[in-house]
């Protein structure tokens, strides 16, 4: 595991984020469809980075993943937030998605004071078994909020944990 490492993430790391993006089968788990709307997407989650409320993973030099904090610009919703996070296809199963979430936990409580952590996650995405070993739990349902170009629907998960 000595060739991971968690740096905060920087606007240099975006077209490795688009990349991941664009693997196959990677959308069917993020609301984009096509190469605007993850530019757009990717655009979006790198403004992130300035605060650094964006960590990357880095495996032997490689970007092989990055996460968000998107942090609340309001007062009353400061305490929460949702985070996003994805592994290149190449990466995942060596321990870069647990590593860079329990980074991305901490750097959340201790930077941000983070006191409630949230999430979305369609049904059927593998990285259901990572966020419920980790503690999070499910607090809603979204049926049908996804709908596919083949006509399929998924249904939206909304995960939580407390810090």
């Amino acid at each position: 595991m000595d060739k991971l490492s968690i740096r905060f993430g920087r606007k240099e790391d975006e077209p490795s984020l688009v990349n991941f993006f664009s693997e196959p089968g990677v959308l069917r788990w993020f609301p984009m469809c096509n190469q605007p709307e993850v530019q757009d997407s990717a655009r979006v989650w790198f403004t992130y980075a300035p605060t650094k409320a964006v960590l990357t993973a880095v495996w032997d030099g490689i970007v092989c993943g990055t996460a968000v904090l998107y942090i609340s610009p309001y007062q009353k919703t400061k305490h929460q937030c949702l985070f996003a996070i994805i592994v290149d296809q190449k990466y995942r199963g060596k321990g870069v998605g647990s590593r860079l979430l329990e980074e991305l936990l901490h750097q959340a409580k201790a930077r941000f004071s983070i006191s409630l952590i949230h999430l979305e996650v369609y049904r059927g995405n593998p990285a259901l078994s990572l966020y419920k070993r980790l503690g999070f739990t499910e607090y809603g349902c979204h049926k049908n909020y996804l709908k596919e170009a083949d006509g399929t629907y998924l249904d939206k998960i909304l995960m939580q944990k407390t810090l």
